[in-house]
């Protein structure tokens, strides 16, 4: 099989809360210094251009924006067609009276898609709805892509169900927290989830987390660049500004057999459990 290569990078940074001009401008520089080193899919953290902890669902109105005719979707679809790179990027959205923990994706032909986090963490039940897009498939010139959003990489069905429907690759932007007596700032367990579900998926994951301390919530950082055979990249610092970049063979995660008596998804005993783990709207990938 002929290989596909991507240099992919993971941008760890420190949203301020509320301060979406000054958080919107530090994006646009750390994609500019990810694409000077040759990135073509650029991903930033989870609800990167307003901050996480809002302390009421009226801020987070104020701070949300519709995707994609808002101003940071925009803005984001901008430098992807001036750098001609993709990118998949946290964001408070408003459809209507709504408000969703989303992530948006452009790349250099305009705007792809969105995803909608389906698994709400702690404070995200305040303000959120949960996601009501499923799990869609985006297909690039380079593969196709799949995205998640923080706590839903705790539910092993996200990747498995991103398995079947053929991605490639799965976005995380992500805003993973100190939770006192399950995960903590020591060696964090969140990057090792992640890089099993990589790994007994066949596909790659990109982690991108924040850094910092908001409203009395301390955040991890550790992002990191997941393959089929473990970390490709990272983990990154616990409290360290990065761009974290890495040149990943997409043939790795089509390359779906093991061993010559091994294949994965056919592996599977689904005489045992249902063949969809419960997904029901999307479309099983014929191999």
């Amino acid at each position: 099989m002929k290989e596909s290569l991507l240099k992919v990078a993971a941008i760890q940074f420190e949203p301020i809360i509320g301060q979406k001009e000054r958080n919107v401008n530090k994006m646009i520089k750390l994609i500019g210094k990810a694409a000077d080193q040759g990135a073509k899919l650029i991903v930033l953290p989870e609800m990167a251009n307003t901050g996480y902890v809002f302390a009421t669902r009226e801020e987070a109105y104020g701070l949300a924006e519709p995707v994609p005719e808002g101003p940071t979707a925009k803005k984001l679809g901008e430098i992807a067609r001036e750098r001609n790179v993709y990118i998949v990027s946290g964001i408070c959205e408003r459809d209507g009276i709504n408000l969703y923990n989303a992530a948006m994706f452009v790349g250099p032909e305009g705007y792809i898609g969105k995803y909608r986090k389906n698994h709400l963490w702690d404070v995200d039940k305040v303000w959120a709805e949960p996601g009501d897009l499923g799990f869609p498939i985006f297909k690039t010139p380079f593969g196709r892509v799949g995205i998640i959003i923080c706590y839903d990489g705790w539910f092993p069905e996200t990747t498995r169900i991103y398995n079947l429907q053929g991605a490639d690759i799965v976005c995380d932007p992500t805003n993973w927290v100190v939770v006192p007596g399950i995960i903590t700032a020591e060696k964090p367990i969140s990057a090792y989830v992640h890089m099993a579900m990589a790994h007994v998926n066949g596909i790659f994951l990109v982690c991108a987390d924040r850094i910092g301390t908001e409203r009395g919530t301390t955040f991890l950082g550790n992002s990191c660049i997941c393959g089929p055979g473990g970390f490709v990249a990272g983990p990154a610092s616990f409290d360290k500004e990065e761009v974290l970049i890495a040149e990943i063979n997409l043939t790795d995660a089509r390359r779906k057999q093991w061993t010559p008596f091994n294949q994965i998804i056919l592996d599977r005993r689904t005489d045992l459990y249902d063949a969809l783990l419960g997904y029901k709207t999307g479309k099983l990938h014929a191999w």
